[in-house]
């Protein structure tokens, strides 16, 4: 990729996280404090883009520094990916999901279940878990309204630190006050870790009370 593109691509999102009235303060600190790691690719639907992903992954993992208090996050942008709908997207991110699970050979992290549908799940890669954000430029919340679409990879293990140092509530309160004022709403799908699968998340759609996660664990 030409520097000039992917210049231009890195400033969309800093206007879109930043300079926007994006409700996600940890995700305004991220970008105010240079703690992401974004790397693109053309298509989400694309099997070449699978190994190439994993290990980047890999590489973020490897470098991540366990000790840290500081919250980072891995962004996967796909340049070319466009969806007509929430349910299309949703549909596109599972299936990619799905894929780099197959093709990851490493045990799912023992902090979390990899069963979909249990209130403790978190999306586990490469041994660690991970809390997903998808977004994309048709999403119906503003929140997850990004220039491209995007695939987010949090660890688990970092919001586990917020809750230890005791800000999680406060910051989580503050999220969803500028979520509130940004909408008019807030996503009726969110729920506390443990409450409720956080599968239900991931696409940032409002799934149906009887949805069912389509994502499936290797024995």
């Amino acid at each position: 990729m030409k520097q000039l593109e992917l210049n231009k691509i890195q400033l969309e999102y800093r206007d879109f996280i930043i300079n926007k009235k994006h409700p996600c303060v940890m995700a305004k600190t991220v970008f105010a404090m240079n703690k992401y790691h974004l790397n693109i690719y053309d298509d989400i639907s694309s099997d070449k883009v699978i190994m190439p992903i994993l290990l980047d992954i890999k590489n973020y993992l490897d470098k991540y520094d366990d000790k840290s208090k500081e919250f980072e996050s891995l962004i996967i942008c796909f340049k070319n990916s466009k969806f007509k709908s929430d349910l299309e997207f949703e549909n596109a991110l599972w299936n990619f999901l799905q894929k780099l699970h197959d093709h990851d050979h490493t045990a799912w992290d023992s902090n979390v279940s990899q069963d979909p549908n249990n209130p403790n799940f978190s999306f586990s890669l490469k041994g660690k878990a991970f809390y997903i954000v998808g977004m994309h430029p048709g999403s119906s919340r503003l929140a997850r309204k990004a220039p491209y679409c995007t695939i987010v990879f949090n660890l688990h293990s970092q919001f586990e630190k917020l809750r230890q140092m005791g800000i999680y509530k406060n910051i989580k309160k503050r999220i969803r006050k500028r979520d509130m004022a940004l909408q008019g709403s807030i996503n009726p799908v969110l729920a506390d870790y443990g409450s409720d699968t956080e599968a239900k998340q991931y696409s940032g759609r409002a799934v149906e009370k009887e949805w069912t996660c389509p994502f499936s664990a290797k024995n």
